[in-house]
């Protein structure tokens, strides 16, 4: 496999073939591009115009939706909150979340997992988000399965642990930028948190990952396919096999500063109560266990949000 070329793959294969396939591309690069994917295009395209209208309210309306209390986790993130963890420079967007909404009563309602926010408008804001979430957590749920076939794992080992998990939906806003000779940039340097993370937007230049040689690699996929990318609790969970990659999204060339950059992501997380172990299969003499000590998934990620800014 080429180290400066991620490969396309797609849904519409057999399940073993996709399942090799996808293993390969997180092996060497940590990333995916993948096509064929089950998320309604109609639907995408009503979620980017209602995104472009939420960002286009006034300031003071879009901040009555942020609580900083919360670290995030629902409603909305102003520009120059979040900061890549080392970073020396906050990044350059703003963001709205959609969490899970979880039965009542649940025992994981708590200020991981609050009630979601949902914007007086635009107009079908809540109906449109809440079934693109529904989309995204089925089809991040598919790629799971290939990822433990991959693994050797019976296909619905990661049902129990994604079960009622926190995984959030973000869109992303990036600004134009009126300086493009500052040290910030649209989104620093980093590793997601999560299992995986699945992306839709990335068609518009910027998003790059860090090549095993040090060089940054477009990460930008053809029309119709998405971004899938390993995150930090899933390179724990197999011991580095499966790496979460560093990555960001560069500043634009001149000729695009002027415009705005969307995205969303979903953060496929496990369940706040699930414990973080090394897959055995992923142990042996020359990859000696790293984390031999098991972590909640919650513990994690509130560690994690606090080194990116999002917490207290």
């Amino acid at each position: 496999m080429p180290l400066d070329t991620l490969p396309v793959l797609s849904l519409n294969d057999d399940k073993a073939s996709f399942a090799q396939a996808i293993g390969e591309s997180f092996r060497t690069f940590g990333f995916a591009l993948v096509k064929d994917f089950a998320i309604d295009r109609d639907l995408i395209d009503r979620a980017w115009t209602l995104s472009e209208r939420f960002f286009a309210l006034p300031d003071a309306e879009k901040r009555g939706y942020h609580d900083p209390s919360i670290g995030g986790a629902r409603g909305y993130t102003p520009f120059g909150i979040e900061i890549a963890k080392d970073a020396k420079h906050h990044d350059l967007k703003e963001f709205w979340h959609v969490g899970r909404d979880l039965p009542p009563g649940s025992p994981l309602a708590d200020a991981s997992m609050p009630p979601n926010v949902w914007p007086a408008r635009p107009e079908g804001f809540h109906e449109v988000f809440s079934e693109l979430y529904r989309q995204f957590d089925a089809t991040g749920a598919t790629i799971l399965s290939a990822i433990a076939l991959y693994l050797g794992l019976d296909e619905n080992w990661f049902d129990k642990g994604i079960a009622e998990g926190n995984s959030v939906m973000r869109l992303l806003h990036y600004p134009p930028l009126k300086n493009l000779e500052g040290e910030a940039i649209r989104a620093g340097a980093h590793g997601d948190i999560n299992l995986i993370t699945l992306l839709l937007g990335a068609e518009e230049a910027g998003l790059e990952l860090l090549g095993k040689d040090g060089q940054w690699i477009s990460a930008s996929p053809p029309e119709g396919a998405m971004v899938i990318n390993v995150g930090d609790m899933l390179e724990r969970m197999t011991n580095h096999v499966l790496p979460s990659t560093i990555h960001r999204v560069r500043n634009p060339n001149p000729e695009r500063a002027a415009f705005s950059r969307y995205s969303m992501p979903f953060f496929l997380h496990l369940r706040s109560d699930f414990p973080i172990s090394t897959l055995p299969q992923c142990v042996s003499a020359s990859n000696p266990d790293r984390y031999p000590e098991p972590i909640l998934a919650d513990d994690f990620l509130q560690q994690r949000l606090r080194e990116i800014g999002l917490k207290k």
